[in-house]
């Protein structure tokens, strides 16, 4: 992944309260043993015309003026519910590289970090003034300044600054997701082994060649 200090894009408002991993990824498109597959399952109770399974016109996402949005602007307790982790999967393969709420589930939030899924909280009065300026194809278009953490409108008039834990920041700049981050400390991980085993070496297990070659 390449590094990025901030990111512009057309920003789909979705003024929703307390959409849950269950809706964000419904369970039938759970099927699957990887990653692969779930874009096609986002919000698709919101997408889709229950009695037909069309794409229902009117939805925010199904407009022609929002295809490739990379940011969402959504209501609190966004990603609340059960713990599956294809909600953010899903999410980042519908193309969206962040979300804008004033409050997110718990354990989505952390999946979304160890995923690098860009997550940004903000005021309701703000998310409000957001989402009015997203609801206007004219104006839909933000820049999240990672880097300054500050979200600025399409002329670049308005900055809203916004908090971000250091190792998110860190993870999306660098483009590390929860696997490359703890790559990143191997030469410790390393030393550490080694400091370990020199102290208690009858806890190292000698593996058979064979193992050895297959790691």
């Amino acid at each position: 992944m390449s590094k990025n200090t901030s990111l512009t894009g057309v920003a789909a408002p979705l003024p929703l309260n307390n959409l849950d991993t269950d809706q964000i990824m419904p369970k039938q498109f759970l099927f699957g043993i990887d990653k692969s597959g779930l874009a096609r399952g986002v919000l698709y109770d919101l997408r889709t015309n229950a009695a037909t399974g069309t794409p229902r016109p009117d939805f925010v996402l199904n407009r022609p003026e929002y295809q490739g949005a990379r940011i969402l602007i959504t209501g609190a307790n966004f990603g609340c519910g059960s713990s599956r982790e294809h909600a953010v999967w899903g999410l980042q393969q519908a193309g969206f590289d962040a979300v804008i709420a004033p409050s997110f589930g718990e354990i989505f939030y952390f999946n979304a970090l160890n995923n690098r899924l860009l997550l940004i909280m903000l005021e309701p009065h703000i998310i409000a003034e957001l989402t009015a300026l997203a609801s206007d194809p004219a104006t839909s278009t933000l820049t999240i300044d990672v880097e300054k953490q500050r979200v600025l409108t399409a002329d670049g008039a308005t900055k809203y600054a916004f908090e971000l834990p250091a190792r998110q920041k860190h993870m999306f700049i660098e483009g590390l997701d929860m696997i490359g981050m703890t790559l990143s400390d191997s030469d410790a991980i390393g030393a550490f082994e080694a400091k370990h085993y020199a102290a208690h070496p009858w806890m190292k297990i000698d593996l058979p060649k064979q193992q050895k070659a297959a790691r």
